[in-house]
């Protein structure tokens, strides 16, 4: 077990309890703010739960997904079946059915969608790579992908949606797909992006784009929470106002502050110095996990952690981009930072994978070595 654990990734491990503090601090300072709430304590055992679930997913060989294809397949069905399940059997909440309730428990299925979604796409390209001139993979692939989007587009989930396409886009750019057949996959996606926006979306998710592009349209209605925003992180300047001082925080101006807008609530408090501190904590994470691919083994590791590197990114660039409102409002949490478990724990599930993974490839390397 000692051997194990001096072979996982322990910078990789302490970026991530770095940005879970941030994340305690923001939600401590919150919930000072608004004597009712507690999603501090609740966050806390969150992220305790999740260090448990990693450490023990470091010990599980991971090269099971890879073998055994099966898994996968059932992995699969599950998922479809809980998208399914949720659309009738989901609590609506703020306009979509994407949550199952357990009583203070809340459990959002297209979260565990994001990690299946790579497992299988890292599978399939991974035996792949070298075929990728044939349009067939691609097509293919995105058959795997589009089933379970067609199910969360009818919660309506736009963001996760979204999400869920572009990790799909990485991962085949990744494989070594064609630039004709990417220009043609781009331009399939305009069509079907403006067939979603006729015939899919939501009068409010129209409201919400058509409101991005002029704020001043809807000041006190859908525009309410992008003002806000603005006003919090501009009001924050360098130094910000110090933890706990922040406004639009803790006069409950910004609306969902805990989730999609902690980002905010961070640049108020904190101002642009706490937000370099805080990019450059996600900088030394995507190196770590640049530093895992690059000493991968396989090509199905190497997709794996670059899938999970790419849903990441996208959270985040889509998060502080709709805070900024330089991107139309998407619900999409700040990984590791904003409050909530569901994505909280599939991120850390998806950490316990790299670091066995990690783990695998330091101890391959070990036995080149004697050898």
């Amino acid at each position: 077990m000692i051997f194990h654990l001096k072979k996982i990734d322990w910078i990789l491990t302490a970026v991530v309890l770095v940005l879970c503090s941030v994340s305690l601090l923001e939600l401590y300072s919150i919930d000072a703010g608004n004597q009712t709430s507690n999603f501090f304590v609740k966050q806390f055992i969150f992220i305790v739960f999740g260090l448990i679930i990693m450490f023990a997913l470091s010990f599980f060989d991971c090269r099971i997904f890879r073998t055994q294809p099966a898994i996968l397949i059932v992995l699969y069905i599950i998922l479809l079946l809980l998208l399914i399940f949720v659309l009738i059997l989901g609590k609506q909440i703020r306009g979509t059915f994407s949550w199952f309730r357990f009583g203070e428990i809340g459990f959002e299925p297209v979260e565990l969608a994001k990690i299946v979604i790579i497992l299988i796409l890292a599978k399939f390209f991974s035996g792949r790579h070298v075929e990728m001139f044939r349009i067939r993979h691609i097509i293919a692939s995105a058959v795997y992908l589009f089933i379970p989007v067609g199910l969360v587009l009818l919660q309506p989930d736009l963001g996760s949606t979204l999400i869920l396409v572009l990790i799909w886009l990485g991962i085949v750019i990744l494989s070594g797909i064609k630039p004709r057949h990417l220009l043609i996959v781009l331009f399939s996606g305009l069509i079907l992006a403006s067939l979603a926006w006729v015939f899919v979306l939501k009068p409010y998710q129209h409201a919400r784009i058509l409101t991005f592009l002029n704020p001043a349209k809807d000041p006190l209605g859908y525009s309410y929470n992008l003002i806000q925003s603005k006003i919090a992180i501009g009001s924050g300047s360098f130094w910000g106002k110090g933890l706990g001082h922040g406004t639009q925080g803790q006069l409950n101006f910004l609306p969902e502050k805990q989730s999609d807008f902690t980002f905010a609530v961070f640049a108020e408090e904190w101002g642009f110095l706490g937000v370099l501190f805080l990019f450059v904590i996600y900088l030394l994470f995507f190196w770590r996990l640049i530093k895992i691919i690059s000493n991968c083994t396989n090509n199905f590791f190497r997709l794996f952690v670059a899938g999970f590197a790419i849903m990441v990114f996208v959270q985040i660039f889509i998060n502080v981009g709709m805070n900024l409102g330089l991107l139309p409002i998407a619900g999409i949490s700040l990984p590791f930072i904003s409050y909530g478990g569901s994505n909280l724990l599939v991120n850390f599930i998806a950490l316990g994978i790299i670091q066995n993974i990690a783990v695998q490839t330091k101890s391959s390397a070990t036995m080149e070595k004697s050898e």
